[in-house]
């Protein structure tokens, strides 16, 4: 079986995705892409490019897999193509948080964008989302949208895309972080870690206001903040990197998958404060190198990680959550022998891949 996976922001998890099915798939996988950067216009006009470049490829797909970056209605109508579409959703443009500087909020040009997702939806013959949160939070935040317009709003066309719509848990290359486990952990201080993007939707306002709390009460530890930034620096990394500045031993982004490979099995402690997650990639790789997160009993986490087997791992609000971050600190033994690798396993691709053959097989 051929399929051709169309991806209009290759970077990051959307990257990481489309590289580790094609690599443990047993179906022949080509990738279609445009680099990561200009959310916005490759919402907007990397249909056409990848378009034109699809006409040029020697590749006859059983089946087209595209991401919700991509327009697909524009993308449909300039290939033509004679085999199934499916679209895979790592996020949505209705329950995804904006940045409140944004201009388009004020101009209001920010509901395009969940249009796009709407009209790709439903012309796709299958509509997969990472998590059942996921799902349910885009029928929920479909239903608000359609509901803000005048007329021919067209509701019924939520259960025609809820009736092709299932959930495909996001697949990881979790193994290739093996070779660099660290059985020792930190001997020292205990390790805090921030290994997400630096954006407004990760919350990071709150995650260093937690840290520097526990710094005033003089709680004693290290501080590694990873992860890839766009364009500006967000404010609060900079306020960070001076307030907290005895407690970081690395602050930026870590250019080769080795070193970041080696600071997740270092770090102990990862508190996570995002505003919104489907999911969760750069939290399960933490947790497959048995970092212990602390999670808020909201978003996708407790279908995750189990809440109620696990609720140590959960925290009820911001005072809950610098308390347990507290007791963590100071029970650094306990918690560096709470292995978490087993809550991360089932979502490594020699797992996944599987699944998702199967499912794209019963497309066809």
């Amino acid at each position: 079986m051929k399929i051709l996976i169309v991806e209009p922001f290759f970077t990051g998890s959307h990257k990481s995705w489309a590289e580790g099915y094609q690599k443990y798939s047993n179906h022949e996988v080509t990738i279609l892409s445009l680099p990561g950067r200009f959310w916005k216009w490759r919402m907007h006009g990397g249909a056409v490019t990848l378009a034109k470049r699809y006409n040029k490829l020697n590749f006859n797909p059983n089946l087209i897999l595209v991401t919700d970056m991509l327009n697909l209605p524009i993308f449909q109508s300039l290939i033509r193509p004679n085999c199934p579409v499916a679209i895979y959703f790592h996020e949505n443009q209705f329950t995804y948080p904006w940045s409140p500087i944004d201009p388009d909020i004020k101009l209001q040009r920010d509901k395009h964008y969940g249009f796009i997702n709407y009209s790709s939806a439903l012309c796709a013959d299958h509509v997969y989302f990472n998590s059942q949160f996921h799902l349910d939070s885009f029928f929920n935040g479909l239903e608000e949208f359609l509901r803000q317009f005048p007329d021919y709003r067209e509701m019924r066309n939520i259960e025609t895309i809820k009736k092709k719509s299932s959930v495909l848990y996001l697949g990881l290359d979790l193994h290739r972080f093996d070779p660099y486990v660290n059985k020792n952990k930190n001997i020292e201080r205990p390790l805090i870690l921030w290994n997400h993007r630096w954006e407004n939707d990760k919350n990071p306002e709150i995650f260093f206001q937690a840290i520097k709390q526990l710094s005033e009460k003089g709680a004693v530890f290290h501080l590694a903040v990873l992860g890839e930034e766009f364009k500006n620096e967000h404010s609060c990394f900079t306020r960070a990197r001076k307030v907290l500045y005895k407690h970081i031993i690395q602050f930026g982004y870590t250019k080769s998958f080795d070193e970041y490979a080696c600071w997740l099995w270092k770090a102990d402690i990862l508190p996570v404060t995002s505003k919104q997650d489907f999911f969760g990639a750069s939290i399960m790789e933490a947790v497959y190198c048995n970092t212990s997160p602390l999670l808020p009993k909201r978003l996708t986490y407790p279908e995750l990680f189990d809440t109620k087997n696990n609720p140590q791992l959960f925290y009820e609000d911001f005072d809950d959550l610098v308390f347990k971050l507290e007791c963590a600190i100071n029970n650094i033994s306990k918690i560096r022998n709470q292995k978490t690798q087993y809550l991360a396993t089932d979502f490594d691709w020699k797992n996944m891949a599987p699944y998702y053959d199967n499912e794209y097989e019963i497309l066809i």
